[in-house]
């Protein structure tokens, strides 16, 4: 699975947990960046990741990211 595929799935999660349809996300992209990303939609994401991929981050991975890009390796390192 290449970096834009994750990232599609990502924007696409995203958009659903916040319900506005013109979210796409970067590499570069930061929480801060998107409106309503907070804390709670920031869990729900990362849950939401978790279950359409098949994966389970640790808390530590999850409260270092800074960016989507950071989001985006760790996933494919595990579907690896």
């Amino acid at each position: 699975m290449s970096d834009n595929d994750v990232l599609k799935i990502f924007s696409q999660t995203l958009r659903e947990i916040l319900m506005n349809d013109s979210i796409v996300l970067g590499m570069e992209t930061k929480r801060e960046d998107v409106p309503n990303w907070d804390s709670l939609n920031y869990i729900n994401f990362i849950v939401a990741v978790e279950m359409k991929l098949g994966v389970k981050f640790k808390v530590a991975d999850v409260e270092s990211f800074e960016t989507v890009g950071q989001i985006v390796a760790q996933t494919k390192k595990m579907l690896n």
